[in-house]
Order: structure tokens, then sequence, then C-alpha cells
């Protein structure tokens, strides 16, 4: 009975191995009919094209805010105000909390009036500086108006002294009769008489000088002449004064030797109380003209020193002023402390305290992220350093199919992280548009554009092939009508054209297409990829092998084992 099982499985075996045989051998024989009607090589063609070639570079990662902050106080206090909620939207500069303030205000009127006395101390010292140069101007005019008049009174009395002086000496024309009187009077003590001779020469050249430039000076001159007048006047004064002393001197010698007796008697009797008068007021009118001289003297003198030690005390209370304001503006810096704005404007994520809490500047009040959202991708070091800022981007997400929103790059990282050897960037793109259904941490792809042509000729990459350093296609001429059929047969065809060994220049290139630059037109036909015999593909695209039928109980048929 198992024989005959067996013998069954047997013919029916053989059976169906024949019917395998006849259609496999029917179908390989029209397969290679019809992959025979070219010769042994067929070709898939492509046209050269104008075209975009654009490349890019893609990544994955997550939606991010494009900000959040933990708020957090820099003084430490208790919460007086809080304004904010959960979920709540807020502005930019929005008041968030406040504390408890009452300190630091006090702080600031304090800071406020010190300054203001430090201000007042300023004030005063300026104003002591001008009036200082006021005092100074005043004091000198007056001196100045005062020397002059001083001179003109003194001129007036200078010419009654001379005058006396002559008479002393009975000058006329010259002639001194009196001399020779006194002379015989005095006898060996005839030097005061030589004395006053040459001290009434002097005076009486310095006051026929002075005289004339006192003529030429008006009391609006420069002060520098009205100055030089007093001291000339001065001098002839000083010296008027000396020449009456010598007569003084003179007449007194007279009196001690009993002059009453001799002929210049009389005279000495009438000019000696004329001259003791004259020196009395001469010392007068050159202690006036002196002390004028003086205070013009000090005045010049002490002025720039008072000036000086005016600007030393206003930049003093200038010191103290910055100070002061200084010291205002960091306690009204503190003050605003205690106020608590929204660095941005976005969405209360935490709140974290309560009004009366008391906290520090570590105290997290709450948290804070923006509206704005951004995609953040991880890149490895080859594609990062083909990524710039600026560049356009294309974003999809897995959580929302039909959504594709356009970008750029805002910012790449300096520094990459190092992964179990491998270093990765994070880049940060921004959304060119806000959608309400992307939400924080949903995970996206970004194609980021790194260079793009159009307007360009464009060939499928496969039908660019290398000899060496150059670079080539398999170029189809003489094609004629049939060009347009064979490039619409894209399962291969045979050409009788032998085909041309075009040399090209190439440009930006794809996954897909590559630029030519130079070597071809638009219109030429290329070749894509090429066919062998075996059903081999060359054309740089994937090879696609011949079937091997294995039928049971026959070996090796059609290539199989």
């Amino acid at each position: 009975m198992l024989q005959n099982f067996i013998k069954k499985i047997v013919s029916h075996k053989i059976i169906v191995g024949i019917g395998i045989i006849v259609l496999v051998g029917t179908g390989y024989f029209m397969y290679k009919k019809a992959n025979n009607n070219g010769g042994g090589i067929r070709y898939v063609l492509a046209a050269v094209e104008k075209g975009t070639i654009v490349t890019f570079i893609s990544g994955s990662g997550q939606v991010a805010a494009l900000d959040q902050v933990d708020i957090k106080p820099k003084v430490s206090g208790e919460i007086s105000g809080l304004y904010i909620n959960k979920n709540a939207e807020v502005k930019a500069g929005q008041l968030l909390a406040e504390l408890n303030f009452e300190d630091a205000q006090k702080s600031v009127r304090d800071a406020e009036t010190a300054l203001s006395n430090a201000q007042h101390d300023l004030d005063a010292a300026e104003a002591d500086s001008e009036q200082i140069k006021i005092d100074a101007e005043r004091s000198l005019a007056t001196a100045y108006e005062d020397g002059y008049n001083a001179v003109s009174t003194t001129f007036f009395k200078l010419s009654d002294y001379m005058k006396d002086l002559k008479d002393v000496l009975g000058t006329d024309n010259e002639s001194r009769k009196y001399v020779t009187g006194y002379s015989v009077i005095l006898g060996a003590d005839y030097p005061f008489i030589t004395k006053l001779l040459d001290n009434y020469d002097v005076a009486n050249k310095l006051f026929t000088d002075n005289f004339v430039t006192f003529r030429k000076t008006d009391k609006d001159a420069d002060r520098t002449i009205i100055y030089n007048l007093l001291n000339q006047t001065i001098d002839t004064t000083k010296t008027i004064s000396e020449a009456l002393e010598s007569a003084r001197h003179m007449f007194d010698a007279c009196t001690i030797l009993s002059y009453k007796s001799f002929n210049v008697s009389s005279q000495i009797d009438a000019m000696q109380p004329k001259i003791e008068s004259d020196i009395s007021a001469i010392y007068s009118a050159m202690s006036s003209l002196q002390q004028i001289k003086n205070t013009i003297d000090d005045t010049n003198t002490n002025t720039p020193k008072n000036i000086e030690d005016a600007q030393f005390s206003i930049k003093t209370a200038q010191n103290s002023v910055t100070q002061k304001e200084d010291a205002l503006s960091a306690v009204k810096t503190d003050l605003a402390e205690y106020y608590i704005y929204a660095p941005f404007a976005g969405v209360v994520a935490e709140v974290n305290v309560k009004k009366g809490d008391s906290v520090s500047g570590v105290t997290v009040l709450a948290s804070i992220i923006t509206k704005q959202e951004i995609a953040e991708i991880s890149l490895n070091e080859v594609d990062a350093a083909k990524v710039k800022v600026g560049q356009k981007v294309n974003v999809t997400f897995d959580a929302v199919s039909d959504l594709n929103i356009t970008g750029k790059v805002v910012d790449i990282d300096t520094l990459g992280t190092v992964t179990q050897g491998v270093v990765n960037y994070t880049v940060k793109i921004s959304f060119d548009t806000q959608d309400e259904r992307v939400k924080p941490g949903m995970s996206v792809t970004a194609d980021i554009i790194t260079d793009a042509k159009s307007d360009i000729l464009t060939v499928p990459n496969s039908a660019i092939k290398s000899q060496g350093s150059s670079k080539y296609v398999e170029l189809a001429e003489g094609l004629g009508n049939d060009g347009q059929q064979l490039l619409a047969n894209v399962s291969a065809s045979a050409i009788k054209s032998p085909l041309q060994q075009q040399t090209v220049e190439t440009g930006l290139s794809n996954d897909t297409y590559t630029e030519v630059v130079s070597g071809l037109k638009e219109g030429d036909i290329v070749v894509s990829s090429t066919i062998s015999s075996n059903n081999t593909n060359t054309g740089g695209s994937t090879q696609t092998q011949s079937s091997q039928i294995r039928i049971p109980g026959i070996s090796n048929f059609g290539g199989g084992r």
C-alpha cells in the first residue's frame, strides 16, 4: 500500500514537472524573443532638460518654545502683590509681582535728601566763585578809579610843594639867592644844603616828567597805563618828600645856630612852618597813593588764588553730587527690583508662590514660555558644517501630517555634544508662520536647503560616468523621429545609431539630478542606463538579476542548482 502511494506521488510529480517545463519553456522562449528584438544591449534614454536642482540636509528633532525663563526676584522680601495665574497670557513688561518695598523707598528718600544737600553745596560753591570774580573786578575798578583821582589830587598838592621848595632856595631863573645865606649860617654844616640841592634837582625832574605823563592820561585809559602813572606818582611824591625833609633838616640846623642875626632869618621864619606842614601833608598823600596801589596788587595777586580755591571747592562739591547721584541711582535700582516684570510676551506655565510668602533670589516665582515656537534638530558634524544661519527650511510634523511650514535657520551650536564618539550640533529653526496645532515637544523633520539653482541644464545622475578625473555621458544622436518614442519607453530600448562619448563639466547635484555646466545643450538625448543581454543594468541604477527557477526532481535548470 505504501508503495502504491509513492508511485502515485511520483507519477503525479512527473506530470506536474512536465507541465511546468512546458510553461517555463514557453515563457522563456517568449522572453528571449521579446528581448532579442534590438540586439543584445538595450538602453534607457533621457533628455537634457532645463530645470531646478535643490540640495538639502534633513534632520529630526522637536518643537520648542523660542524662549523659556524662570522668574526669580533679585532681592529678598515678602510678596505684597501677585498679579498672574497659571496659563494666563502676559505682555512684555507686564507687572507680575511686587515685594514689600517700604525700606527701599525710605532709602530712596534719604538718598534724594543727601543729593539735594550736595547740590545746594555745589550751587553755593559756584556762587562763591562767581562772587569772588565780581568782587575782584569791582575792587579793581574802584581802585583804578581812586588811583587816577588820587593822582589828580596829589598833583595839585605836589605843585605847591615844589613851589615851597623853590621859595626855600630862592630859585628864580636858575638863581638860588638864599643858598649863600644858609651857607653863612651853617658854615661847616654845608652838606645839609648840598643834600637839599641834590634832592630838589631829582624831585624837580621827576615832577616835570610825571606831570607830562599825567596830562596825557585820562581816567578811562587802559588800566596798565593808570597803574604805571600811579607808580610814577608815588615815586615822585616820595622824592619830593625827601627834598622837603632835607629842607626841614637844614632849617633845624639854622635854628640851633641862632640864625636871627642873619639876612635870611626872615625867610627861614616864613618857610620853616610851611615845610613842616608840607611834610605832614605829603606823607598823607603818599600813604593814600600807596594804599590804592596795594589794593590793586593784592587783588591781582590774591584773586587767582581765591578763584583756584573756589574751583577746588566746586570740584569737591561736584564729586559729592556725583557720589550722591550714584547712591540715589543704586537705591532706585534696588527699589525697581522689588517690582517683577515679564521679560517677554508669553504664557505663564507655572506659578509657585502666593501673596504673603517670603522669597529670596533663589525662589522661582513662576515660569514663562513664549508663544512663538521653533524647531530644534540635531545634525552630525558633517551636515552641520554645511548649514548656515539664514538658510531656508521646510518643516513637517509627525503629529500633523497635513501641515508643512517654512522657516529659516536662526542659530547653530558653536560647541557640539559628543555622544558615544559622535559629535552632534543643535540647530534652531524659526517658523515663518505659527500654527495653533503645533505644540512644544512635537516631533519634526526639517529639510534645510543648502543650495538651489534654477533654469539650468540637468540630466539624471545615472547618465554621468567617470573616466579618471573627467566626466562624460553617452550621447545618442541621429535618432530622428524615433527619439521621443524611445524616451517614452522607460523599460529600455534597442537603438541602431552608434553612441558618442561626450565630455561634460558638472555642477550642483542632488540624489536624482546633476547640473551640466558645459558639453551638452537642451534637448540632447543621453543614455541613462544600459541593460545587457544577461539583463544587467550598467547605467548606475540597481542591478536586476535574472530569475532562477527550481523544479522538484530537476537540477540546474535555467541557471538554478
